[in-house]
């Protein structure tokens, strides 16, 4: 999969991945995510994991693809412990929180940073009125082991992205349901080349305010996690016009078959949008709209309810893969091992997606079989940042991934992870330690500064 990238392109996408947290651990939290309500209580592998997201990264990097790192998030977040009333030392907090309420000491411990679609959605400067990357922390409150992560995001964006003349930080926004916002799984910009103007696709599972009958569908089964308003909100944050934006309702059947996030059943990059049958409430007024906004012909990828299920579409994370730009205008897939062991699946993408008349030239596989376990395939651990050159030099710390730096993080993980942790392990007060340990030691690592809410 080796090739060059055109060292004249002004503008690229860097995919900073998450990297996987000391307490990676499975505990079934997230409601609506089939994957991670069926393994959870399960025993995890958090260097395993995190191994696996470094190898990923590193083959993507030594493809020719820019790539960065994201740092997880302190936990357990003993913080929050106590703002809960759990009282005394660490080891007792630890002990008062897994006796009297051991979902909340598991939500604490969540390592769901690891998943940086979620983390923050932003618009390229090209895009923006001020000519400026814009980045808004998703205040993720649908879910309580998430809503602990916005205020660590934003000083871990505001530490890498510092630099006023290029970056812009906006505030979460309010932690209402109203407004709730999960971030750029529910968000995709199709473009030309990525220096192009782009459209932003918003997708959004309910509407908060004014619900007119006829159009009040809402799934049944499982909660819609984004709302109309906060995507169109975002909007606004980052000074998007009308001409700029397409709003668009998931279909309520795919959330309750376990599409939590629009980037479950469908991706796009460049003027390519490959989704599922089921992926939107209006399919037909989707695309119409797409068409008549972009600035390129719009590239549909659609995968009928016939050749792959619901069901089959969220057991494999097909749709949850990340869809990669090469030089020549061909296009790379990076999928989850799961598709081979879905026949549908792996027949549809070697049958359709690369015998088929569009830009994908080539399927990758990977395995990162420990986050998908919990949830969370190849896109879902990384968010997509469109840089300029003057951009990319602005950045401070050290988070654009090379060999030197790989080759750090795979020796840090091998000294401060464990190969194995189960929900009972979590109020291990040595754990605690380790993990602390671990992340004040990475801040030197990535030189982003003091951006946890701890000293050692």
């Amino acid at each position: 999969m080796s090739r060059e990238v055109m060292s004249e392109t002004a503008f690229r996408e860097v995919n900073f991945d998450g990297l996987v947290g000391p307490t990676h651990n499975y505990s079934g939290l997230a409601l609506g995510n089939v994957a991670s309500m069926t393994h959870g209580g399960l025993v995890a592998n958090p260097k395993e994991a995190a191994l696996q997201g470094l190898a990923k990264m590193k083959s993507l990097r030594d493809a020719g693809y820019a790539q960065g790192v994201l740092p997880p998030q302190q936990r357990p977040d003993l913080g929050m412990l106590r703002a809960l009333g759990f009282s005394g030392s660490d080891a007792q907090v630890l002990a008062r929180a897994a006796g009297e309420a051991p979902q909340i000491l598991r939500a604490v411990c969540s390592a769901s940073s690891m998943w940086t679609a979620n983390a923050a959605t932003l618009t390229p400067s090209v895009d923006a009125p001020d000519a400026r990357v814009h980045f808004t922390p998703a205040n993720l409150q649908s879910s309580f082991h998430r809503f602990l992560e916005p205020a660590t995001t934003g000083r871990i964006l505001a530490a890498i992205f510092r630099d006023e003349t290029h970056f812009a930080h906006h505030l979460a926004l309010p932690a209402s349901p109203a407004f709730a916002d999960e971030g750029a799984a529910n968000h995709t910009r199709l473009c030309g080349d990525y220096g192009e103007p782009g459209v932003h696709l918003f997708v959004y599972g309910r509407q908060a305010f004014g619900w007119e009958d006829e159009t009040g569908v809402v799934p049944a089964r499982y909660p819609a996690r984004q709302t109309l308003e906060a995507s169109q909100a975002v909007a606004r944050q980052h000074g998007l016009a009308e001409h700029q934006t397409v709003f668009a309702q998931q279909h309520p059947d795919a959330i309750d078959a376990g599409v939590f996030h629009n980037d479950v059943i469908a991706v796009g990059n460049g003027p390519v949008l490959l989704y599922h049958e089921m992926a939107f409430l209006d399919e037909q007024a989707t695309l119409d709209e797409l068409r008549d906004k972009m600035h390129v012909p719009l590239v549909p990828i659609r995968v009928p309810l016939e050749a792959v299920s619901l069901e089959d579409a969220v057991a494999s994370y097909l749709f949850n893969s990340q869809l990669l730009s090469n030089p020549d205008g061909s296009m790379t897939l990076v999928v989850p091992g799961e598709c081979q062991e879905r026949e549908s699946v792996w027949r549809t993408i070697q049958d359709y997606l690369l015998a088929g008349h569009n830009p994908i030239s080539e399927v990758v596989v990977k395995d990162v079989k420990q986050s998908m376990r919990n949830g969370g395939g190849p896109a879902c651990l990384r968010l997509r940042v469109v840089l300029s050159d003057a951009e990319r030099a602005a950045l401070s710390g050290r988070v654009l991934l090379d060999d030197i730096l790989h080759d750090e993080l795979v020796t840090w993980v091998e000294r401060h992870y464990r190969d194995r942790l189960a929900p009972a392990d979590l109020a291990d007060p040595q754990l605690a330690m380790e993990a602390l340990a671990a992340l004040d030691e990475l801040t030197a690592i990535l030189a982003i500064g003091a951006v946890y809410p701890f000293q050692l």
